[in-house]
C-alpha cells in the first residue's frame, strides 16, 4: 500500500518504468519502497477510454497529490504518453482492514 494501477499500457514497458515510478514515488511521499504496489489492470476497450494511473492511497496534502500527479505525468510523457489520465482514490485508516482488522 499505496496501490498505483497502470491501465492501458504495455506490460513490457510497465516493467521498465516501475524502478523510476517506486522510486520517486516513495521519496514524494516519504513511505519505503517497499510497500508501493505497481500493478497493470486488463481492461477491454468498450469506448473511447484514455490510458489512466490510479492511485489508491491514504489522504495526503494537496501538494503532495500534485507532485505524485506531475511526477507520474513527467514520467509517462518522456516515453511519449502524453495524454494519460491520473487520479486518485482515497481511502481511510478505518476502512482498510489487515488480518481482519482495520488499521487504527
Amino acid at each position: 500500500m499505496p496501490y498505483l494501477r497502470f491501465k492501458g499500457f504495455p506490460e513490457v514497458f510497465l516493467e521498465e518504468l516501475t524502478p523510476k515510478v517506486v522510486d520517486e514515488f516513495a521519496e514524494i511521499v516519504q513511505i519505503p519502497k517497499e510497500i508501493v504496489k505497481i500493478e497493470q489492470l486488463p481492461y477491454q476497450i468498450i469506448t473511447n477510454t484514455p490510458l489512466s494511473v490510479e492511485i489508491l492511497m491514504f489522504q495526503r496534502s494537496q501538494e503532495i497529490h500534485d507532485a505524485i500527479a506531475s511526477c507520474i505525468h513527467n514520467i509517462l510523457s518522456e516515453h511519449g504518453y502524453r495524454n494519460v489520465h491520473i487520479f486518485f482514490v482515497i481511502l481511510q485508516r478505518n476502512l482498510y482492514y489487515k488480518e481482519g482488522r482495520p488499521l487504527e
